[in-house]
């Protein structure tokens, strides 16, 4: 790769983690072609872009990135790197696991490392709370159930009430004569 390459590579790099509020690093090494394509496959039907990378133009485009501080993950630049990007925050750690848990017998992909919201999450034993966050979808749907129980108790309850009330005043018409 000649030096012109690596720098419009490290540009390109740099666009991705500026444009993405979601990065995460997977080290698939080892995996035979049939285990990679597989998991091509399911990232690209969950919605999430995966590309190898070189851990030193990797680096020169996250330091190149003023406005995000991704230097807790410049340890985990070693090895196979693999650049996980996507809209929602949670959706790569879930297609590893489930990657993981189709292929029991696979140890890779291994997490190494992901960047979310301007948080950093580094080790293997980050990826399952990484799996348990909500997106924002999920999160909105949870606090329009919560803002429509109460007032869906309130109808049930005047609902109920009503009928109550006018049993009530059945029983006692029909009593009184």
């Amino acid at each position: 790769m000649t030096t012109e390459q690596k720098r419009e590579q490290v540009k390109i790099l740099s666009s991705i983690l500026e444009e993405n509020k979601t990065i995460y690093l997977a080290d698939l090494g080892g995996m035979n072609a049939e285990d990679t394509s597989a998991l091509r496959r399911i990232c690209f039907e969950s919605g999430v872009q995966i590309q190898i990378v070189k851990n030193t133009l990797l680096r020169k485009a996250m330091e190149a990135v003023e406005d995000k501080d991704f230097e807790a993950l410049y340890g985990e630049l070693k090895g196979n790197t693999s650049l996980m990007v996507c809209e929602t925050a949670n959706l790569p750690a879930k297609t590893i696991k489930e990657f993981l848990k189709k292929n029991k017998a696979s140890e890779k992909p291994l997490f190494k490392g992901a960047w979310v919201d301007a948080s950093t999450y580094v080790g293997v034993d980050q990826l399952d709370i990484l799996a348990s966050l909500k997106s924002k979808e999920e999160l909105i749907g949870d606090i329009i159930g919560l803002l429509q129980s109460p007032a869906k108790n309130v109808i049930s309850a005047l609902q109920s009430g009503g009928n109550t009330l006018s049993g009530l005043v059945k029983t006692l018409s029909e009593r009184a004569e």
